[in-house]
């Protein structure tokens, strides 16, 4: 009876855990949706058409001509308007405002998600006691991303500012990224039984190794991340789209023209130009490095499925990025083309490429508790 009673037990376990997960898995790709929507806002110039933050009232669009016609008031007020967009008309507004609206409609969604499955999860006594700490987590997590996002908007609303400030964009953006990567790695621990870290005897100091090395890819991908953020929101494909040099040259003569040093890395656009780009040929080296030593360590099935995404992402990724900057001559401000498209599914690549190192990271965490 016992031994009936553990394996119902553990059954029941096993499925508390897959349905936690999977309700993870749906906001992982929710959140990723909210990225693709974010991306759209800002290469349309959407971002600043909401003047303000209304968490209730803000999930309806205007409902009438006159509410309309309010919404656009408060939006001719800002600097982006009396400087850039002074020539919109009512529909121009109608079509900026619905990205910026629904990107942020979608966020309520995904809140809405999470709060109905915590609650659907609590009163089915389905949450274990060593989930309430993530969960707590994801909750602070959420909280904090909503909060940086509207200081991000906020920060296009005054003085002469036309877009929000780079910064503030990269800042909403890796946060978005942690909030994503955190929500990925909890359902992973739900969902990859132990039998899938599995890895041979023998293996413990090439898997030291590789784990390293891949620490080091996260946090150099990270930055890097950051800086595509910035190069985001400087626009600063614009001010070289050549390749393989920046204008002519490999090495800019203007790379450090503020004269506060350390600004540079964030302000000056070719700098930052030459940083995204240099920070992807390493990246790409030492991913080919480290994926020849992953192919050395004889895994489990789940382990040797996923350490070639890593590889496959990165060049893809380095295409994209080759691509967008040769297309960002053909832009044209305010119609969605050839760049547009390369911009956004660079950034999804992004993001899939940190998901793959953060999924052999935690394989080989395992190996080496």
């Amino acid at each position: 009876m016992h031994l009936i009673a553990t394996f119902v037990g553990m059954n029941s376990a096993n499925r508390s855990n897959k349905l936690v997960a999977t309700w993870l898995l749906i906001g992982v790709v929710m959140t990723i949706i909210q990225f693709v929507l974010g991306g759209v806002t800002r290469l349309t110039g959407s971002g600043l058409s909401i003047t303000e933050w209304e968490v209730i009232t803000g999930a309806l669009p205007p409902l009438s001509e006159e509410a309309w016609l309010i919404e656009f008031a408060k939006y001719k007020q800002t600097p982006q308007f009396q400087l850039l967009n002074f020539e919109f008309d009512l529909q121009n507004f109608k079509y900026i405002f619905f990205w910026e609206w629904f990107h942020r409609l979608w966020a309520r969604i995904i809140g809405l998600v999470f709060a109905g499955g915590f609650i659907w999860f609590l009163v089915a006594k389905h949450f274990k006691k060593e989930m309430i700490k993530p969960l707590v987590i994801l909750f602070f997590l959420g909280i904090m991303q909503g909060a940086i996002g509207w200081i991000m908007v906020a920060s296009g609303l005054e003085g002469d500012a036309v877009y929000v400030k780079p910064t503030r964009l990269a800042l909403h953006f890796i946060f978005a990224l942690g909030l994503l990567s955190y929500t990925f790695w909890f359902a992973l621990q739900l969902s990859v039984p132990k039998t899938a870290l599995q890895i041979s005897a023998g293996m413990h100091e090439a898997v030291q190794k590789a784990k390293t090395l891949n620490v080091a890819l996260l946090a150099l991908l990270v930055l890097q991340l950051m800086y595509g953020a910035l190069m985001a929101g400087h626009k600063a494909a614009m001010v070289a789209p050549t390749w393989p040099t920046i204008n002519g040259d490999y090495m800019p003569s203007n790379l450090f023209s503020d004269p506060v040093f350390l600004l540079n890395f964030i302000e000056n656009k070719i700098l930052v130009h030459f940083m995204h780009r240099g920070i992807a040929y390493v990246l790409l080296a030492l991913v080919i490095y480290w994926t020849v030593q992953l192919y050395r360590i004889n895994g489990s099935s789940f382990f040797n499925r996923i350490k070639i995404f890593p590889l496959l992402l990165v060049l893809l990724q380095v295409l994209l990025g080759i691509a967008s900057l040769l297309y960002a001559r053909s832009i044209i401000p305010g119609v969605w083309g050839i760049f547009e498209w390369m911009a956004q599914i660079h950034q999804l690549v992004g993001m899939s490429l940190l998901l793959s190192l953060v999924a052999t990271y935690y394989v080989m965490r395992a190996q080496t508790k």
